[in-house]
């Protein structure tokens, strides 16, 4: 059986058992064409010269998966084939690798890249904006602490950030209170209002962020924003690393994702598994009987994955049909499991109990 190896220097057919070159292709010694055939392979692609190897023999083996579609991908150890013997030395080779890294660099950013990194960014103006609002909270409400009563979340920080004192924001709210807080002198209670200022700004930055990020998501992958909404599908795109790495990973990876930290705890305590990750947020989920929802997830994980392999290949749109079949599925599940399952107790657990009791 001959195998098809593919090195940086060249393309060789071995024969698997004694290791003797059947046939090769040398590179030319040109690291510009080195680092261009390289940069093909790096994207997946199939070079001619591999093609043409594999044809020399009827049936071939190969060393990669990205070769599979010229034969059965095996592993095989060509380390034997030295670059120095085919006259290719350490300083052709850093050129080639120079050049290589340099194409590569240049080539055009996915969407999915970007939205990798905007969900990224999205979370640190979140975390920002939370560790701001915290602190705002603590400051002003020494000066008026019955503001966190009556105002919350973003109006918290814009009522400070527009109306500044005390007295004209109860004028604002249309209150008759009073207010417990100790008095701040006008330098602190500016700052104090600057910061407020900078977690509005902070905020809408955020919404805008969010509108960026749907846009997108349901331009890179508009199955998957069919089946879930295009904040989800942002979340699971950035979560595995980008929508072609989502696309190979098994549903039950898919059904998992962002609860990476539970799947630890179970296996280094025991503790029982989770059964959803960031999928949770679905409204099919998280609204579902907790008896159900590990299902539920699982279905809706199927789909997705099925969404997301449409999408990393540009197939033609089926986003509604998959939701559809969801849809059907999470049906069926309710009208199959419609109320809790009876927990049963062993009768060996019960044994062992009376068992360590304590003799009288």
């Amino acid at each position: 059986m001959a195998v098809l190896v593919t090195k940086w220097f060249g393309i060789f057919l071995v024969d698997e058992k004694n290791g003797k070159i059947i046939d090769k292709r040398i590179m030319p010694k040109d690291p510009e064409i080195i680092a261009e055939k390289l940069a093909l392979i790096q994207r997946g692609s199939i070079i001619d010269e591999e093609r043409e190897l594999a044809g020399k023999m009827p049936k071939v083996s190969v060393s990669g998966s990205r070769l599979s579609e010229l034969g059965k991908p095996v592993f095989y150890d060509s380390s034997f084939l030295d670059p120095k013997s085919f006259g290719f030395d350490e300083d052709l080779m850093h050129s080639a690798m120079l050049g290589l890294g340099k194409l590569r660099a240049s080539e055009p950013i996915p969407r999915d890249r970007s939205l990798v990194h905007a969900i990224r960014g999205l979370d640190d103006l979140i975390e920002s904006s939370n560790l701001l609002n915290e602190r705002l909270h603590e400051w002003y409400g020494m000066y008026f602490p019955e503001l966190a009563d009556i105002a919350k979340d973003e109006r918290y920080a814009l009522l400070i950030a527009e109306n500044g004192d005390r007295e004209s924001i109860i004028r604002e709210l249309g209150l008759d209170i009073g207010s417990m807080g100790a008095e701040l002198n006008d330098i602190d209670l500016r700052e104090i209002i600057g910061l407020a200022d900078m977690i509005v700004r902070l905020n809408e930055e955020k919404e805008r962020m969010e509108m960026y990020i749907s846009e997108m998501a349901s331009e890179a992958a508009p199955n998957m924003c069919a089946v879930i909404d295009a904040p989800l599908t942002g979340r699971l795109v950035s979560l595995a690393g980008g929508l072609e790495r989502l696309s190979t990973l098994p549903s039950s990876t898919v059904q998992l994702l962002g609860a990476e930290k539970a799947m630890f705890r179970h296996l280094r305590s025991g503790k029982r598994p989770p059964k959803h990750g960031v999928i949770y947020q679905h409204p099919d989920v998280h609204r579902s009987p907790y008896w159900q929802r590990g299902k539920i997830a699982r279905a809706l994980a199927g789909k997705v994955l099925i969404a997301a392999k449409i999408d990393a290949n540009r197939g033609e749109f089926r986003g509604e049909t998959l939701k559809e079949e969801f849809k059907a599925r999470v049906k069926e599940i309710q009208e199959h499991y419609p109320e809790a399952p009876k927990k049963q107790h062993s009768q060996n657990t019960s044994k062992k109990k009376r068992g360590n009791r304590p003799m009288r």
